[in-house]
């Protein structure tokens, strides 16, 4: 395998103004990636992520997304290749996190679901797909762009109190190997499945900690873990279609 230089190419890491998004930009632009910080409702959040992104010494814009929203999408896009020219890294990340008891859950809430954690994912592929091709022969060293998808645990182990976020995750993970198929040769795909690595604001310190000690590791990981991981991804030039669970080994218990 080749590793591939990360300075200079440009990112857009979705869901970037705060938690796992945040900490995957801030990895990138220690890498000497210029970022695209999106977010839909933490404007405040995504201007402090810019402000240390910028800080880091790459350039740096932020734009603002309904991931609901397919017209919303097209222009982020636009945005990008208006400002940047390129794109070279994407990281779906943007999602949504609900409690819903399977027998009750409406179709409305199971459509926002889907929308944002598995049909936006889709359409941010194929737009940054064209947008990866339309400047292959600027790309250094010939490389094409990479794709990463965050997926998590729910997606490998199906879970009862989050239905429609463990079926939008388990097919985020398909996605990733069905791109990856269509997309080469010149743009890679794969995915990271975390597992502990934020404590959810509803869970208590005792919650998390009896969670942790569940695990193989015995401890909780951090969003900077899935941050490595992806900046490894899009570094290492012969991965495509690959899984990497970050999660202290809960996905062989």
């Amino acid at each position: 395998m080749a590793q591939i230089d990360l300075r200079g190419k440009v990112g857009l890491v979705t869901g970037s103004a705060h938690r796992v998004g945040r900490a995957i930009a801030l990895e990138f632009a220690k890498h000497g990636v210029h970022q695209v910080i999106h977010y839909n409702g933490s404007a405040d959040q995504a201007a402090q992520t810019l402000d240390e992104v910028r800080a880091l010494g790459v350039e740096a814009i932020g734009v603002r997304t309904d991931m609901s929203k397919a017209g919303e999408i097209v222009a982020l896009f636009t945005t990008i290749r208006d400002h940047f020219g390129r794109l070279d890294v994407l990281v779906n990340s943007a999602s949504i996190f609900e409690r819903a008891d399977f027998a009750t859950l409406s179709l409305a809430d199971w459509q926002r679901t889907i929308d944002i954690n598995l049909t936006a994912p889709f359409l941010c592929t194929q737009y940054a797909a064209a947008l990866m091709r339309a400047d292959r022969g600027n790309a250094a060293g010939g490389v094409g762009g990479v794709i990463i998808n965050i997926s998590d645990n729910s997606g490998l182990k199906a879970s009862s109190t989050y239905p429609q976020h463990s079926v939008s995750k388990a097919a985020l993970l398909m996605l990733t190997q069905v791109s990856a198929l269509a997309l080469a040769p010149d743009i890679r795909v794969n995915a990271i499945v975390p597992g502990l690595v934020l404590q959810p604001p509803d869970y208590s310190d005792a919650q998390w900690e009896k969670l942790a000690q569940q695990i193989p590791l015995k401890r909780a990981g951090g969003a900077e873990d899935v941050a490595r991981a992806a900046v490894y991804l899009a570094s290492e030039d012969y991965l495509s279609g690959t899984v990497i669970t970050v999660d202290g080994g809960e996905h062989v218990t």
